[in-house]
C-alpha cells in the first residue's frame, strides 16, 4: 500500500484533467440517473416524462460532443488526447462516430412508444428509455476504448443493455426466445474475446493498444500464436459487426425483438462496434514492423463472404424484418470494404456510410412498423395494395429502400460511392488483386439487392387485392418521422458536403 502513494497524486490530476474531456458521458451518467428517478416517481405520467427527459438530454450529449471538437482544436490536440490514464482516446473521428450514435439514439427513443406491439407492453416502456440510456454510455467507452480491458468492459456494457431490450415484450414467447438465444450466443462470444485478450495479456505483458509495448512485443511471438490470439479477440467485435460467421444470430433475434429494438440494435451497436474496430486496428496496421497477421486481407475476405451471404440469403425471405436483419449483414460486408481499404479516406467514408445506412434502416423499420399497426402486415404479401391507399407511408418507404440499395438521387449513392472510391484509391495503390475482387463483389451484390428491395414497392403499388380491411386511425407520428428521414436523403444526397464537413 505504502508503495502506491507516491503514486497517488499523479493518478488524481489525470482523473480531474480527464474530466474535462468526458463531459458527454457524464452527461449520460446523469441522464440515466434522472430518466430511473422519474420512472419511480411520476406513476402514469412516467412514460410521457421518461422520453421527454431522454431525447431532451440526448439533444444536450449531442451538444457536448460538439464542444469536445473544439475543446481539442482549441488545446491543439487534433490528433487525438489519452484520458484516464490511456483507458480511452478521443479523436475528432470518435467524436464523429459519437454525434452520429447520438443523433440515432434521438430519433429510436422518438420512435418507441409509436411501434403498438411495444407500446402495448403490460408493464409500459418506461425502464427502456432507461436501459437505451445505459447502452449510449457503453456505446460512447466503445468508441473510446483503446485499452483490452476498457474495450472488453465496454462491449459488455453495451451487451448487458441489447440483451434486456431483446427480450423486453417477455409475454412475448418469440421475443422471450429470441431473448435467450442472443445471451448465449453473446455470452460464447464474449468468453472467446475474453480467452484471446488474456493471450494477448500473457504474450506482451500490456493491455494498452497505443501506448505500451503491446503491438511491439507481439511481433516477437510466434505468427500462429498471435494469429489465434487476435481471431479470438475479433470474434467479440465481429458478433456485434453481424459479419459472417457470426451472423446466425440475427435472423432470429431481429425478427424476434420489438421492431424499435430491432432498428436499435440494426444500427447504433453497430456503428459503434466499427468505431472499435479502426481503433483496434490502427496501432497494428501503422506499426511497420507489423507483418505477423494479415488485417487488410482478412477483412477483405470476410467482406466477399458476408456480402455474398447476407445479400442472398435476403433474396428468399418474405418477412420484412427478417429480410432487412439479411440485408444488414449485407451492408457490414460493404461497411468492412471502407475497413479494408484503411486510411484517412477509408474511415472518412466508413463515417459517411454508417450514418447515411443508419438513417435509412431506421426508417424502413419504422415504417415496418406503420404498416403492422395499421394493417397487420409483416410479410411482403401482406403489403399487396396498400400503395395507393398509404401513398405518403409507401413512396417515403421506396425512396429509403432505394437509398439501402445506392441508387441515384439518394445519399446511399453518395455514401456506396465514398466507399468504392476510398477502396479504388488503395488499390491503384498497392495492386492487390482482393481489393479489386471486393470491388466486383460490392457491385454485384448492390444489384442483387435490387431482387428483394423490388418486392415491398411492387406489392404496394403493383398487387391488388380483394381482402378490405377495417379502416384504423393512421400513426401520424411515424408518418413524420419517415417523411423527415426521407427529405434527408434526398438532400444529402443531392448536397453531401452540408454534413460532411462536420463528421
Amino acid at each position: 500500500m505504502h508503495d502506491l502513494l507516491p503514486f497517488l497524486p499523479g493518478a488524481i490530476n489525470n482523473i480531474l484533467d480527464s474530466i474535462t474531456y468526458f463531459m458527454p458521458e457524464i452527461y449520460l451518467a446523469i441522464l440515466f440517473i434522472v430518466v430511473l428517478i422519474t420512472d419511480l416517481l411520476f406513476g402514469r405520467e412516467a412514460q410521457r416524462m421518461c422520453k421527454i427527459i431522454a431525447c431532451a438530454g440526448l439533444l444536450l450529449v449531442v451538444q457536448r460532443d460538439y464542444q469536445q471538437i473544439l475543446l481539442l482544436f482549441a488545446t491543439g490536440q487534433i490528433n487525438g488526447h489519452f484520458i484516464f490514464s490511456e483507458m480511452l482516446l478521443l479523436t475528432r473521428t470518435g467524436i464523429s462516430f459519437k454525434l452520429i450514435i447520438d443523433a440515432l439514439a434521438f430519433v429510436l427513443m422518438l420512435y418507441f412508444n409509436w411501434d403498438d406491439k411495444l407500446k402495448a407492453h403490460p408493464k409500459g416502456i418506461t425502464d427502456l428509455y432507461t436501459i437505451s440510456i445505459g447502452s449510449v454510455f457503453g456505446l460512447h467507452l466503445m468508441v473510446m476504448a483503446v485499452n483490452l480491458l476498457s474495450i472488453y468492459l465496454a462491449i459488455e456494457l453495451v451487451s448487458l443493455a441489447s440483451y434486456l431490450m431483446v427480450a423486453y415484450r417477455s409475454e412475448n414467447a418469440f421475443s422471450t426466445e429470441a431473448g435467450l438465444k442472443y445471451v448465449l450466443f453473446g455470452a460464447a462470444s464474449s468468453a472467446m474475446m475474453l480467452y484471446g485478450i488474456s493471450l494477448l495479456y500473457g504474450f506482451s505483458g500490456s493491455l494498452s493498444l497505443y501506448t505500451g509495448n503491446l503491438v511491439q512485443a507481439l511481433t516477437q511471438v510466434n505468427p500462429l500464436a498471435i494469429s489465434v490470439a487476435l481471431v479470438l479477440v475479433l470474434i467479440g467485435v465481429g458478433f456485434k459487426l453481424s459479419m459472417v460467421p457470426l451472423h446466425f444470430w440475427v435472423p432470429d433475434i431481429y425478427e424476434g425483438a420489438a421492431t424499435p429494438v430491432t432498428a436499435w440494435l440494426s444500427t447504433v451497436p453497430k456503428i459503434a462496434a466499427f468505431a472499435l474496430l479502426v481503433n483496434f486496428l490502427s496501432p497494428f496496421i501503422y506499426f511497420a514492423k507489423w507483418d505477423a497477421f494479415d488485417f487488410k486481407l482478412l477483412f477483405a475476405i470476410i467482406g466477399i463472404i458476408t456480402m455474398i451471404a447476407g445479400n442472398f440469403a435476403a433474396v428468399m425471405q418474405t418477412n420484412v424484418k427478417r429480410m432487412l436483419a439479411y440485408s444488414s449483414i449485407g451492408h457490414t460486408g460493404f461497411a468492412l470494404m471502407a475497413v479494408a481499404a484503411f486510411g484517412s479516406q477509408g474511415t472518412s467514408a466508413l463515417v459517411w456510410y454508417l450514418m447515411v445506412y443508419g438513417l435509412a434502416n431506421i426508417g424502413c423499420l419504422a415504417l415496418a412498423s406503420y404498416f403492422t399497426n395499421v394493417n397487420g402486415a409483416e410479410d411482403v404479401r401482406d403489403y399487396k395494395g396498400l400503395g395507393l391507399k398509404y401513398p405518403a407511408a409507401s413512396v417515403c418507404f421506396v425512396i429509403l429502400l432505394v437509398s439501402l440499395t445506392g441508387l441515384p438521387v439518394t445519399a446511399g449513392f453518395t455514401a456506396k460511392l465514398l466507399v468504392f472510391s476510398a477502396t479504388y484509391s488503395v488499390s491503384e495503390q498497392t495492386h492487390q488483386i482482393w481489393l479489386l475482387l471486393l470491388m466486383i463483389t460490392g457491385a454485384l451484390t448492390t444489384v442483387v439487392s435490387l431482387f428483394y428491395y423490388i418486392k415491398i414497392p411492387r406489392n404496394l403499388f403493383l398487387k391488388r387485392t380483394d381482402a378490405a380491411h377495417d379502416p384504423v386511425k393512421k400513426p401520424y407520428n411515424i408518418m413524420i418521422l419517415a417523411i423527415v428521414l426521407s427529405f434527408l436523403i434526398i438532400l444529402l444526397g443531392i448536397f453531401p458536403d452540408l454534413l460532411t464537413k462536420y463528421l
